[in-house]
């Protein structure tokens, strides 16, 4: 396997995770929260389910963001890589 393909591989299994995870959150959230699901923007949580609910989506968040970035340096360097052929 070539460094593009294994880069490639990296990103497609960190956005399969990514999407795993917001999955659940949504679904467990969406059992338990007065909050509609697609409202992250709420302005007072009214209850500590949804306080809950909401630091759980801003860690998902930092970590897909973590995770992309990561993957995003991965890609740089094996372009630079395959530049300097």
């Amino acid at each position: 396997m070539d460094a593009a393909s294994a880069a490639k591989d990296r990103v497609d299994r960190a956005l399969a995770l990514l999407e795993r995870r917001l999955l659940d959150l949504k679904s467990r959230a969406a059992g338990s929260s007065r909050v509609p699901e697609d409202d992250l923007f709420a302005p007072q949580p009214s209850s500590e389910t949804d306080r809950a609910r909401i630091h759980e989506l801003e860690a998902a968040g930092r970590d897909a963001a973590e995770t992309l970035a990561r993957a995003a340096d991965a890609i740089r360097l094996t372009l630079s890589e395959q530049e300097g052929r």
